[in-house]
């Protein structure tokens, strides 16, 4: 049975929607969807592990990492269930996502529904940046939006 999921982004400059697709409950998740109000270049995107704006986009906590690894890529071995890398956004400030990842579950006890996703402002260094928070976040910067995933019709 597929399940699908949804965010709203919503930051000051901000915006954006991201749709979450799995097909079978230990099969990959596709990411897809577009943020707008970007500068141009790299930002860091990540699944985080509170699903609360009490205090804005750092209310959302730490990246979802229910096994305690260090941060990483996506296509590394050792990641946060959360790394997604980075979304690049074009000259017009638009980043378009159409990933899939094999981390992502919409079911069962690691779920990422009522959690959030943040576009960050920096790039992700990826876990290999060398700088004191690689390893935790990948200097990834501030927060520029978030939103709380949530479970959609099927």
């Amino acid at each position: 049975m597929t399940i699908k999921a949804v965010c709203i982004l919503v930051g000051e400059k901000v915006k954006g929607v991201i749709n979450f697709t799995q097909e079978a409950a230990d099969g990959p998740v596709k990411v897809t969807g577009e943020v707008t109000g970007l500068a141009a270049g790299n930002h860091g995107f990540h699944i985080h592990e509170f699903g609360d704006y009490t205090s804005g986009c750092s209310s959302a906590g730490s990246h979802f990492n229910p096994f305690k690894k260090t941060h990483g890529a996506p296509e590394d071995e050792v990641r946060h269930v959360g790394d997604l890398g980075n979304c690049v956004a074009d000259d017009s400030g638009i980043a378009k996502i159409d990933l899939t990842d094999k981390l992502l579950n919409l079911t069962g006890v690691n779920s990422i529904i009522g959690r959030s996703v943040v576009v960050h402002a920096d790039v992700d260094d990826l876990g290999k940046g060398g700088h004191e928070q690689s390893l935790t976040t990948g200097n990834a910067g501030g927060r520029l939006a978030c939103g709380v995933i949530g479970i959609t019709k099927v």
